[in-house]
């Protein structure tokens, strides 16, 4: 009998903050590739953009980066820039057709492909697409109000299909973190694996077995919510950042006072919709508003942030502040960039009663996985918890009141999803994985 060789196997965990690609050769574990960043080699390649112009021989030719590089590139101005982060949360919008970056029309596959193709001009290693199994990661639910799935994928197959990996396969997220985890079981068993994005929070309820020294699994239910990391960061945005920015406040229209749009401020609270505000007539817009506001040097600092593509720095004061509120029962909210200052400080209980409602719907969702699987909570053995999100206390609390401490298992290896892509495409029967 012929021995089963596996080939290379490859799995990108393209993510709505950070992607990572894995390898998987022979038998042995699963490997990140890995990023020269200055003096830091990073396993994630943080998921933005930043696209510019440069003069040579008296022609402007319009330059991309992507990753750490793309910040590098925005905190270096010096020059018109347009920096997107987030844009994984587009993928599923019918609303989102294109963007114009200098001119040109840029579709979300365009995104994506620049995207990869700058990804692959750091690594530090060839990823060797061409004769290797690939196994790209979705969202069991794609982020958004009204998700087009179908139109997600078609996107996705375009893109990828650009890079030559018409071939690949593509799996939900939380299973290839199941696949990963559930190499360290000891006995059969069922389990949850819940997986917090940026974007989405994703659930799979597996049963694990293992026959004749091989692990075999059989996927029960999945499920998914496009509420997670950035959500919260949302409402952190929306209680703390846009009163300072003018949300509440009002503008005189002839001899009546008007409340300026809550759009606009829905947009500051969603990062890949910030990223498109110079382009989508937001930002004209903020600026008539502000030539007749009754406080216009609120908008003023609004229209800054745009102007100044100050997203980054603004995430960056919201992600601290979420994860010191992880460990402390309040954080110091600082942000100060160009002549935009705004400070304040947020008590743990208070950001909880914020995302209340998201937690709820998050355990909703698990009910959901649960009731399509027919599984009741006590036949659940194990529940494996991976993504940031996953060490918020109000979702910490949303599995302990379901599930005993005993069960559950909370991995900040954010590699995961990545590692149990590329160890799926070394199985035989890997396309029984695909969703």
């Amino acid at each position: 009998m012929t021995s089963y060789s596996p080939p290379l196997s490859i799995g990108i965990d393209f993510g709505t903050t950070n992607t990572v690609v894995a390898l998987a050769g022979g038998d042995g574990p699963a490997e990140a590739v890995t990023f020269r960043h200055g003096e830091a080699t990073l396993k994630g390649f943080v998921t933005a953009l930043c696209y510019w112009q440069e003069r040579s021989g008296g022609k402007l030719t319009n330059r991309v980066e992507g990753g750490p590089f793309a910040m590098d590139q925005l905190m270096a101005g010096g020059g018109a820039q347009r920096f997107i982060q987030s844009f994984k949360s587009f993928a599923a919008s019918a609303s989102f057709k294109d963007t114009r970056i200098f001119g040109q029309t840029t579709r979300f596959e365009d995104l994506l492909v620049a995207f990869i193709q700058t990804l692959q001009r750091h690594a530090g290693r060839d990823l060797g697409f061409a004769g290797a199994r690939v196994q790209i990661g979705r969202p069991v639910r794609f982020a958004g109000g009204n998700p087009d799935e179908a139109l997600a994928m078609q996107r996705y197959r375009a893109a990828f299909g650009r890079l030559g990996l018409d071939a690949a396969r593509y799996v939900y997220e939380p299973v290839g973190a199941a696949f990963f985890y559930a190499r360290a079981l000891d006995r059969d068993a069922t389990v949850l694996v819940a997986d917090f994005g940026g974007g989405t929070s994703d659930f799979s309820v597996m049963r694990f077995e293992r026959r004749d020294g091989r692990l075999t699994a059989r996927p029960l239910s999945h499920a998914g919510i496009g509420i997670a990391g950035d959500s919260f960061d949302a409402r952190i945005v929306d209680h703390m950042v846009s009163p300072a920015l003018g949300k509440g406040s009002d503008y005189r229209s002839l001899d009546k006072l008007l409340t300026v749009p809550n759009r606009y401020y829905a947009n500051l609270a969603r990062w890949h919709q910030l990223a498109m505000m110079k382009s989508n007539g937001d930002l004209a817009g903020l600026r008539d508003l502000e030539k007749v506001a009754v406080d216009p040097e609120k908008l003023r600092r609004f229209i800054d942030i745009v102007d100044y593509d100050l997203g980054l720095a603004l995430y960056r004061a919201v992600s601290d502040a979420k994860v010191t509120l992880s460990a402390a029962d309040a954080a110091d909210f600082r942000f100060a960039a160009e002549d935009v200052a705004i400070t304040g400080r947020i008590s743990r209980a208070d950001f909880e009663s914020w995302i209340a409602a998201d937690v709820a719907r998050i355990g909703a969702t698990v009910d959901e996985a649960l009731a399509r699987a027919g599984v009741a909570e006590g036949a659940i053995d194990r529940v494996f918890l991976t993504g940031g999100t996953s060490f918020v206390p109000a979702i910490r609390r949303l599995f302990t009141d379901r599930f005993d401490e005993a069960r559950l298992t909370n991995a900040d290896q954010f590699e995961s999803i990545a590692y149990g892509l590329a160890l799926i495409g070394r199985e035989p029967d890997a396309e029984r994985w695909a969703a």
